[in-house]
């Protein structure tokens, strides 16, 4: 219990963007439970977050201090405010983003008056211009009907790695006297 505490209190290394009711119970827990088990810092709402916690605070906090997000991409993601948020305040950052696209190609995602939720036109122009990066960006393709769960976990969490890795190594490059050798 501890330990889960002190790990909930660690910055992040990766924070996974998700459509709850798409995608929670599959593709985005697995995912976390694999990178948890990696020993890989990992955000996922419901577990990360505890009854208290000022939503956006939290959410926004968790994408700034991570270094990679994952965002997972479903049929009704772009009906999600709290998704594209997510996602626009990822792209804002110039962080680097891993899209999964689940049971959804990239062209289908779009936000407009007629989507479920409530948008100005100033949001409907940052979220659309978040989304058409993320669609710009390579990335997995799932379609659950024909794949395999562990096959499309796997694979993302060896981009992951791979990307931790090249983070790690860049800032070492560029900041060659923080390394230190034990």
């Amino acid at each position: 219990m501890i330990n889960k505490v002190i790990r909930s209190q660690l910055p992040c290394d990766v924070f996974i963007n998700h459509r709850g009711n798409d995608t929670k119970r599959t593709i985005a827990s697995l995912l976390y439970d694999h990178l948890t088990r990696l020993r890989i810092n990992s955000f996922l709402d419901n577990k990360n977050m505890k009854p208290g916690d000022k939503l956006f605070d939290k959410i926004d906090s968790a994408i700034n201090e991570c270094k990679i997000g994952v965002a997972v991409f479903s049929p009704r993601y772009c009906d999600s405010y709290f998704c594209l948020h997510e996602l626009a305040l990822f792209v804002e950052s110039k962080k680097k983003l891993i899209p999964i696209f689940c049971d959804v190609k990239p062209s289908e995602l779009r936000v407009s008056k007629s989507n479920n939720i409530q948008l100005e036109s100033k949001e409907i122009e940052r979220f659309n211009f978040a989304l058409e990066e993320a669609k710009h960006t390579v990335g997995l393709d799932f379609d659950s009907n024909k794949g395999n769960w562990s096959d499309v976990v796997t694979k993302a969490t060896d981009v992951v790695i791979e990307s931790l890795i090249e983070i790690e190594e860049a800032q070492i490059i560029k900041n060659p006297k923080k390394l230190i050798i034990p």
